[in-house]
């Protein structure tokens, strides 16, 4: 089991997630404009908790997960970056391939942080993790999260349907040269 490590950095510090986080978490799922491409609503308590849940346990279960982050200059939170393995009812199936995601609130967009964050996480997980093959997935429409991900290294492999939604399936291969 890998330990939850802190990462930094030069404006971000991406740590541990803890239930102290919950009212970060409520104000972040809550917000329209966070949830517009990401289940289409704000998402309720329980749901909020449960993800919370998700994030803490995918550590203790599989050794990697989210991250909560924040500005080092101020501690402000500004979202959530990291791995799962939620073994989504998607085809095709992913089950074991750590699949990556990103949320910002509103105020932290647009200033870099998505990039800096995920590009952290990411160096983490190919010097950690095994395999070279990470996936997300991402809704068509959703603009800014592709252009992160194409920076990243993500290419679009299929569209899927998920949850009876067209979803883009991506994904991210290392070290194939």
């Amino acid at each position: 089991m890998t330990a939850h490590p802190a990462l930094l950095t030069s404006r971000l510090r991406l740590r541990p997630p803890t239930i102290d986080h919950f009212p970060q978490c409520l104000a972040l799922w809550r917000d329209p404009a966070v949830t517009q491409y990401i289940g289409g609503a704000p998402h309720p308590d329980e749901q909020i908790w449960a993800r919370l849940l998700r994030y803490i346990g995918h550590w203790q279960a599989l050794g990697f997960g989210y991250w909560v982050v924040e500005t080092i200059a101020d501690n402000r939170f500004v979202g959530e970056v990291g791995f799962s393995d939620y073994r989504r009812d998607i085809e095709p199936r992913f089950d074991g391939t750590p699949e990556m995601g990103w949320v910002l609130s509103p105020a932290a967009q647009g200033q870099g942080f998505a990039g800096e964050a995920t590009e952290a996480a990411l160096a983490w997980r190919d010097a950690t993790l095994p395999g070279n093959e990470t996936v997300a997935i991402i809704q068509p429409e959703h603009a800014a999260s592709l252009r992160v991900a194409a920076k990243l290294g993500f290419m679009v492999e299929q569209t899927a349907l998920y949850h009876d939604d067209p979803i883009l399936l991506l994904r991210r291969v290392t070290g194939t040269a």
